[in-house]
């Protein structure tokens, strides 16, 4: 079929002498089938739940890094990267049935907190943070971060053993305590004091599933309205103007659609993470301005779970604009019976890294939903419930075209 030739030239798996067979049940192939208009997979997908048992459990046949760290050392075609990175360590390992995510080791103690002085843009990124923003997501059913399972990793036979990079594997070495180690290849932050190691070879970390390739599903990558300064001392417009939501409304494509609405969805979601590193967001083009928002990238938050960044709620307190079926789903998790940090406790104890987040950072998300509902009463004070509260609830139903098939 056509889907399957996409997949051989992508994969570079057109040799007549080796033929790779794919089968459609794969759970990769399925969850890449099911992404919609509506999210990265539908309401209570067995395929989802597939898929993160076989990131747990099959075996890795190759490692290596990933494009946006390629890019920074050059050896890739950045155009092809959508956002590229490299400060924190991390590996793409490949399964059967062309199986693909995205591995980043542990770096910090689930029950460490980010000290008061570092900066949002050097803070550690954390494997567990990853795992619980997953959970997080489906929760909120917004459903835009693609599916996160945690796992223990034998870095010497599922990654040193099976990567035909010579470059990581130049990365690895024994440390003074017997542990196997390594390191990322990058120009920062990326030595052998940076380095992450087993015990002596089993490191935990956290798997989060590729989407389909650019290629197959071309994204665009979009500078967040509300972008953070990156320097010690710098200001962006948003955080010294308090009407500058007046000026995003003007601009498209946040001048009508859905897009204002996504923004504060996703700054809502980052909130309650304490996710301070949201410089870009990403769309599928397929599904044109009234896209979803993909939610990548999230192991900055659960940093801190003693202090609450208000400012993150800025596109909510700034426009004061929130979707309805948004705000009925956050006064449902803030329902005793429904407590948001009793769904996530319950949630997370199926991860096989549980428990995944601490007590008191559960018990924050309770905290923090209460200050964004206090948001938006405040803006229903100020401007009336039908200014404030959008409804999305009688949306027609997407058409059979606009599924993100392969094969279109």
């Amino acid at each position: 079929s056509r889907r399957h030739k996409l997949y051989r030239e992508e994969l570079n798996l057109t040799s007549p002498a080796a033929p790779v067979p794919l089968r459609p049940e794969a759970s990769w192939l399925q969850f890449h089938l099911g992404i919609s208009r509506d999210g990265l997979y539908p309401r209570s997908s067995p395929v989802v739940n597939r898929l993160l048992r076989d990131m747990q459990e099959f075996p890795t046949i190759s490692a290596d890094y990933s494009q946006d760290e390629k890019a920074l050392l050059g050896a890739c075609d950045c155009s092809q990267i959508v956002k590229p990175s490299g400060v924190h360590l991390k590996l793409v390992l490949r399964f059967q049935d062309f199986g693909k995510a995205m591995f980043k080791p542990m770096r910090q103690k689930r029950e460490e907190e980010t000290p008061e002085d570092f900066f949002y843009f050097v803070d550690f990124q954390r494997h567990n943070a990853e795992i619980a923003a997953f959970h997080l997501d489906r929760i909120l059913d917004f459903r835009r971060v693609p599916p996160t399972v945690g796992r223990w990793i034998n870095v010497t036979r599922e990654i040193l053993e099976v990567t035909k990079n010579e470059v990581l594997q130049s990365v690895f070495f024994v440390s003074p305590a017997s542990n196997v180690c390594f390191f990322a290849k990058c120009p920062y932050m990326c030595k052998t004091e940076y380095a992450v190691c087993g015990n002596p070879h089993l490191l935990e970390g956290s798997l989060s599933a590729f989407l389909p390739s650019l290629n197959l599903a071309p994204r665009l990558s979009i500078p967040n309205p509300w972008i953070r300064s990156y320097s010690f001392d710098g200001k962006e417009e948003w955080e010294v103007n308090p009407l500058y939501c007046n000026t995003v409304r003007e601009i498209y494509p946040y001048s009508n659609g859905n897009r204002l609405l996504n923004i504060v969805d996703m700054a809502i979601f980052d909130f309650l993470i304490g996710n301070m590193d949201r410089h870009h967001y990403e769309m599928f083009t397929k599904f044109g301005d009234d896209g979803f928002l993909l939610h990548l990238d999230n192991a900055r938050g659960f940093g801190r779970h003693s202090h609450d960044e208000t400012s993150i709620l800025a596109p909510l307190s700034q426009c004061c604009i929130i979707k309805r079926t948004t705000l009925l789903r956050l006064q449902l998790l803030a329902e005793p019976e429904y407590r948001l940090s009793d769904m996530m406790r319950e949630s997370l104890l199926q991860d096989p890294l549980a428990p995944v987040l601490t007590e008191p950072h559960l018990l924050a998300l309770d905290r923090r939903l209460q200050l964004i509902l206090e948001a938006v009463r405040k803006c229903i004070d100020t401007y009336g419930e039908a200014t404030v509260v959008a409804n999305d609830t009688t949306q027609p139903q997407a058409p059979a075209s606009d599924r993100a098939k392969l094969d279109t």
